[in-house]
């Protein structure tokens, strides 16, 4: 049987079919053809292109970027035995993730096999890979990740941004599903509610938990508070929205030396606060006006004691939100008397604002519309300046709103079909892993300002392509030729992937 042998010759290695014979009880290789040349682990072949055979194309170039900003933070190393399925999983929801029964089939279609040197896959091994995280200890798992992602980045580590969203499971048979305020405002879907922690300028999660669909915001911030204060984050400030504050968590982060910016909502006690504050100030002065990113907010500041914790409270006003608010109801009113007048129902909080005979009730309506435009934030740091306060509230808590959009739309952390409670809880670890992929490769690109999905989108077409020399019986690999935005691309990530 024939087989290619290299033979070097100075700084050259040629390629020869060849086969073995037995001659005077010896064993000799007989030359029987030249195959070609090995170039930068290259192979160049002498023969025509007629006999050449395409035998696979492979899903290449983003599988390429991905594994890179992988191997960048050794995430392999974190993963125990099912490391490799889990990363094929990862790679998938950043890409056209669809369900587990259909990953196999996608599978077949990448270069995945030769990357994560993986064979024999199914959808029995990707459970398992599942499962595997049932006996993890997910909270310490992310710790580790995130200190050596920090290290290897060399991260700010200025802060925290955390929030908290809800999304909907397939089915009712998960105990993880709980029926609870929908933050999309759909009633009946089963519900779990995850936080998530990300860094207050990169924006690279930190940590995130799972919990059942009807636990309070509040609940889950006071639940990791411990977790966060075993991060290493040097500065240490934490931001959350209203909803999410609480005073003995605020008073507990204090006194671990945390600092706090969080939204309060204007209800019982506060508004009183607030009415006065708007009473005793002319809010449109120029010494009050803040502008953040393109949005004019007047400021109006006061010592404040939450719970036990001293700060400041910033009043907030926003005349676009008023109006923006304002017309958005009086729209749903209008809509609203049409509907009564064909003595049709009408949306859910609008019935208070009619008496029995139809008519607009504006004592009431006075009433709802007062805080209008008006937010407030409080903050522990009485040394932080209200315009930084402001920025920091309302432009980098943008960040992890920005996440959880990533996260529910393009790595498909929904909708979740998994009804296993330990699957759905890996489900969103996964989505989880797949998020610090991207946001660490948004790091990578910020220099060439492309956004990560339209990276990938732009390297789907540097395909791997297996081709087989049908007269000398070689088989060998070659990556399409690359674009020149396709190589800016790839160099970003890192240059040393242009020589693979």
């Amino acid at each position: 049987m024939s087989f290619i042998r290299k033979i070097k010759s100075g700084k050259s290695v040629y390629l020869a079919e060849v086969k073995s014979e037995w001659i005077n009880g010896k064993s000799v290789q007989r030359h029987i053809r030249y195959i070609g040349k090995e170039v930068n682990e290259k192979t160049i072949l002498t023969s025509s292109i007629s006999y050449v055979e395409i035998e696979k194309v492979k899903i290449y170039g983003p599988l390429l970027l991905l594994n890179q900003i992988a191997e960048s933070i050794d995430l392999k190393n974190f993963l125990g035995k099912y490391s490799k399925e889990i990363l094929s999983l990862v790679y998938a929801h950043c890409l056209n993730y669809k369900s587990i029964n259909s990953m196999q089939h996608w599978f077949e279609k990448t270069d995945l096999d030769k990357m994560l040197d993986i064979e024999n896959i199914s959808e029995r091994k990707y459970l398992q890979a599942l499962d595997y995280f049932e006996n993890c200890d997910t909270q310490e798992l992310q710790k580790q990740i995130f200190e050596n992602t920090s290290k290897k980045y060399n991260l700010k580590s200025s802060g925290i941004i955390y929030d908290v969203t809800n999304t909907y499971l397939y089915g009712k048979c998960c105990p993880l599903g709980k029926y609870g305020h929908d933050k999309e405002g759909v009633k009946g879907r089963p519900l779990i509610q995850v936080a998530l922690a990300v860094t207050k300028d990169e924006g690279i999660p930190i940590l995130h938990k799972t919990f059942h669909g009807n636990i309070h915001d509040a609940k889950t911030l006071s639940n990791l508070v411990d977790s966060f204060l075993e991060q290493k984050i040097s500065s240490k400030i934490i931001v959350f929205d209203r909803g999410i504050t609480s005073k003995n968590t605020v008073f507990e982060l204090k006194n671990s030396d945390w600092d706090v910016i969080g939204g309060l909502a204007i209800r019982k006690g506060l508004d009183k606060i607030i009415r006065d504050i708007i009473k005793k100030n002319n809010f449109l002065q120029f010494k009050n006006r803040i502008k953040i990113n393109n949005n004019i907010f007047y400021v109006v500041s006061t010592p404040y004691q939450y719970g036990e914790t001293s700060g400041v409270l910033l009043c907030c006003f926003n005349e676009e939100r008023k109006r923006i608010a304002h017309e958005s109801r009086y729209d749903e009113i209008t809509y609203a008397q049409k509907l009564l007048k064909q003595k049709k129902p009408i949306k859910n909080g609008l019935e208070n604002l009619f008496d029995d005979n139809g008519n607009i009730q504006m004592k009431v309506l006075e009433n709802i519309e007062e805080f209008d435009g008006y937010s407030c934030i409080f903050c522990t740091n009485l040394r932080i300046s209200n315009e930084d306060i402001l920025s920091i509230y309302f432009g980098d808590k943008d960040i992890v709103e920005k996440a959880f959009q990533c996260l529910k739309g393009v790595v498909k952390l929904r909708p979740i079909r998994h009804w296993l409670y330990n699957r759905v809880i890996a489900h969103v670890f996964i989505c989880y892993l797949a998020y610090l992929l991207l946001s660490l490769l948004k790091l990578k690109l910020k220099k060439i300002d492309i956004s990560p999905i339209d990276a990938l989108k732009e390297v789907e077409t540097y395909y791997k392509v297996y081709l087989r020399e049908t007269n000398k019986k070689l088989s060998f690999s070659k990556s399409v030729s690359l674009s020149k935005k396709q190589e800016l691309i790839i160099k970003a990530v890192d240059s040393k992937l242009l020589k693979t």
